[in-house]
């Protein structure tokens, strides 16, 4: 076997990671605004932002086992766990290690979202955007492709379409539908105004 093939797959593995984070972030903007009012579908949005998050951290594994693999850098487990304990280039890796865990923290809260209270949910699902900026510093600041044009283009295509998706999100967000409008009259089937528990519940999305 090639002694190289374990550092193709793992900056593969990375960059597609890289890619899914920054097609997770963009779905929950589409998930959490009035975007596509028409032909909205809550629960195949929600489902296919799930997965796109699942997908993030089933790449960043095969991102991190192929570097273990890999004899070029010679990472050890603590390596890529612990911030700045990788002697190779311990800046970059760190920014790495610390998306993975803000992913990590993302996802258990976001399949733990209605045992947790709702503010801090969110504050934690905000830092999606965190781990997107560090994810594309780590990239640039460690990867061996940073001189490739395609890649260049492609992070300058990700990076524009995060930033306007959250200037977006944070010019279109939708109402908090747990209140009720002012003047507004309840609706006979909740005497308080909220929705029917059929379709109310935390909002999800980035």
């Amino acid at each position: 076997m090639n002694p190289q093939i374990w550092w193709h797959l793992a900056r593969a593995s990375g960059i597609v990671a890289w890619l899914m984070l920054t097609a997770s972030v963009l779905w929950g903007v589409v998930l959490s605004t009035k975007a596509f009012p028409d032909r909205r579908r809550p629960a195949w949005l929600l489902d296919l932002h799930r997965w796109l998050g699942g997908l993030t951290l089933v790449f960043i594994g095969i991102h991190l086992g192929t570097l273990l693999l890999d004899e070029y850098t010679s990472f050890g487990i603590v390596d890529l766990v612990v911030p700045y304990a990788s002697d190779w280039k311990p800046g970059a890796v760190a920014l790495g290690v610390v998306a993975l865990w803000l992913l990590v923290a993302v996802q258990l809260t976001s399949l733990m979202m209605k045992k947790l209270p709702k503010r801090f949910w969110r504050a934690v699902h905000l830092t999606s955007y965190l781990a997107f900026w560090a994810t594309s510093l780590h990239a640039s600041a460690a990867g061996t492709d940073r001189t490739n044009h395609l890649y260049q283009v492609t992070s300058i295509v990700a990076i524009v379409a995060v930033v306007w998706a959250a200037l977006y999100r944070l010019t279109h967000r939708r109402p908090d539908r747990g209140r009720p409008r002012a003047g507004s009259t309840p609706g006979p089937a909740d005497p308080a105004g909220r929705e029917p528990a059929a379709v109310s519940g935390p909002r999800p999305g980035a």
